[in-house]
């Protein structure tokens, strides 16, 4: 299989170059830089010199309070690029596997959120990546909208790493504890999307870690498997205070026969601290 990543200098890019590599695939990569999934030209070229059998987009505006400001830019990015990106495949006959958001739900439910539950962004964020998936689908090619959670991967910075600075730094830290989501680890992420772009299967799928917890409870497990004795103080998101709003429930679950089931969270986060031991090394 040949595969074509975009936002391949990215987080979750460089994961699935990197795992579809160590599976023998044939990988074209680009960042940001090599292929701006805004200008449809650049695409089609792209798509013309590589000749791909599926395309995995992980192209994304990711600044969440950013698009609160510059909800146009983000929706430029996470919208109407993915549509150009969409057509593209589509007009061409490729398989699409794009990544999408827990921000395209209000996060008002209290049960695990599953493809077929309604969608009611509260951010621009939000709205942008559900822009997205609208977009891929009304492009009507062969495709799969994988949507994850909480992401966190070596490649980049993340809330695991921003902890253990500060954990290392101080005794105390606060912690947001009133939203829940799945931390989810993007080498498992990578692997699942790959699955997903060898199958035929179609549609909407939850791509997301096992069970839920909150940032505060994360940060716990977080200092518990480095070794690090930090006190974590619960605190609200009203009093971090944020620009955009967040979904207080977020936790993804998959309904479909055809799912894919992540690891549990902490099987993740240990999956990670071991990435990460072996890379100072």
């Amino acid at each position: 299989m040949r595969v074509l990543i975009t936002g391949a200098g990215g987080m979750l890019g460089r994961d699935v170059a990197r795992a579809a590599r160590e599976r023998g695939e044939e990988v074209d990569s680009f960042d940001h830089g090599q292929l701006d999934i805004a200008d449809a030209g650049a695409i089609a070229r792209a798509i013309a010199d590589s000749k791909p059998d599926v395309v995995i987009n992980c192209a994304a505006w990711t600044d969440v309070d950013g698009a609160e400001e510059h909800e146009e830019q983000a929706t430029a990015i996470n919208g109407e690029a993915a549509g150009n990106l969409a057509r593209e495949a589509a007009a061409t006959g490729l398989r699409l596997v794009h990544v999408s958001s827990d921000y395209v739900f209000d996060g008002q439910g209290r049960a695990p959120y599953v493809e077929s539950d309604p969608v009611r962004p509260l951010s621009a964020y939000g709205r942008s990546k559900l822009a997205g998936e609208e977009s891929v689908a009304a492009a009507g090619g062969d495709h799969v909208i994988a949507r994850s959670s909480w992401l966190f991967g070596t490649a980049g910075k993340n809330f695991v790493e921003t902890m253990l600075r500060v954990g290392a730094e101080r005794d105390e830290v606060k912690v947001v504890n009133d939203q829940i989501g799945c931390p989810t680890y993007t080498g498992h992420l990578a692997t699942a999307l790959l699955d997903l772009a060898a199958s035929d299967t179609q549609g909407i799928h939850h791509a997301a870690a096992g069970g839920g917890c909150s940032w505060h409870g994360f940060a716990v497990e977080i200092f518990e498997q480095a070794g690090l004795e930090v006190t974590v103080t619960p605190w609200t998101t009203a009093e971090l205070n944020r620009p955009a709003p967040r979904p207080a429930y977020s936790v993804l679950a998959t309904a479909r026969e055809d799912g894919v089931r992540l690891p549990e969270w902490r099987e993740g986060l240990a999956a990670y601290m071991a990435e990460r031991e072996v890379a100072a090394q």
